[in-house]
């Protein structure tokens, strides 16, 4: 009898601890609690788009930076060559339109004179055609002589060889309007891709200056002075430390009253005896197994249901002097507080 009072006396304060481990692990009430949480960061790797010999590293190991500080340059004396030479050809380009404007300008005159000759020609052989009209009549008449009828005609006839000519020499100086103006689009062509390159020769050299995208603190520094470095390749790794977050993975069944916005207590493992504060910010799309390359699902018939866990973003708040403390991959204890 004695005996199996200890056997019920030790199945109950089994069951009192596992609910004890139930509560602590899960949460009780309005307040769900897990040990599975970790301090995160959206780092940033800084990788250089060129690539070349390391000139100067301007950081430390864990620094801190500013967006825009310098982080390390490559050297940069052929990208300045480069440059020079396509600043030559932007020099060049704006040469050639410059002469061809010059020589389209001075023909545009031409054709002009030659528009106002072609008017006297014109007018010359009006007269032309009057003179030898009247002296024709006048010898018919028998008022005019012959040589006079001739020497009316050879007038018309050279005013006539005068207008063709003159006429064929304006068509000529149009055609030559074209072909100068042919080559005026063509040095404009020119001058934009000379201003493309040297446009493009520019970005390249500002390339060799890698600087900080955001703020943080140097977490990873790879390059050294004199080593060569390839373009893409991560060479430093920012943290940004104002932007903290926390990623909890609760399981399923802890998640059915959680909502973004509600408050969050947490502590720090690393930080005993301080409590922070933050908010529930948004809620994973999909548990983490989920994106597990090798499908976890048991299809032999031997079925054996594991709860899942979905992780949860936590928001730390502002205005808390300590979280200058917290790291990256920090263990944290959040409790989501579901009835406020």
């Amino acid at each position: 009898m004695k005996k199996n009072r200890i056997v019920l006396a030790g199945g109950a304060l089994l069951v009192i601890a596992v609910a004890a481990i139930i509560l602590i692990g899960v949460g009780s009430g309005g307040v769900q609690a897990t040990d599975n949480a970790y301090i995160k960061a959206d780092m940033t790797a800084v990788a250089p788009q060129i690539s070349g010999v390391i000139r100067k590293v301007a950081v430390r190991d864990y620094q801190p930076v500013q967006k825009g500080d310098l982080l390390f340059t490559i050297d940069d004396r052929e990208l300045n060559a480069a440059l020079r030479q396509a600043e030559a050809d932007v020099a060049r380009a704006k040469a050639d339109i410059h002469r061809i404007q010059v020589l389209l300008d001075a023909h545009k005159n031409r054709i002009r004179q030659a528009q106002a000759v072609l008017k006297v020609d014109e007018a010359n052989l009006q007269l032309a055609r009057a003179n030898q009209k009247r002296f024709r009549s006048l010898a018919q008449e028998g008022s005019g002589t012959e040589q006079d009828q001739e020497q009316a005609d050879a007038v018309l006839a050279v005013q006539r060889a005068t207008f063709k000519r003159d006429e064929e020499a304006l068509q000529a100086a149009h055609k030559q309007e074209k072909v100068l103006q042919s080559q005026l689009d063509m040095a404009r062509a020119a001058l934009t891709a000379a201003q493309a390159r040297r446009d493009r020769a520019a970005l390249e050299l500002s390339y060799a200056r890698v600087t900080a995208p955001v703020s943080g603190v140097v977490a990873q520094r790879l390059p050294r002075e004199g080593s060569y470095v390839h373009a893409g390749q991560t060479q430093i790794t920012l943290v940004p430390l104002n932007t903290l977050y926390i990623e909890a993975n609760y399981r399923e069944t802890q998640l059915a009253d959680v909502k973004a916005g509600q408050p969050v207590n947490f502590r720090v493992d690393a930080l005993p005896g301080i409590e922070f504060r933050g908010h529930v910010e948004s809620l994973g799309p999909a548990s983490g197994v989920s994106f597990s390359p090798v499908a976890p699902h048991n299809a032999t018939g031997n079925f054996t249901k594991i709860v899942q866990r979905l992780p949860v973003r936590i928001r730390i708040d502002d205005g808390q002097p300590q979280a200058a403390r917290l790291r990256v991959g920090m263990s944290v204890r959040p409790e989501i507080h579901t009835d406020q």
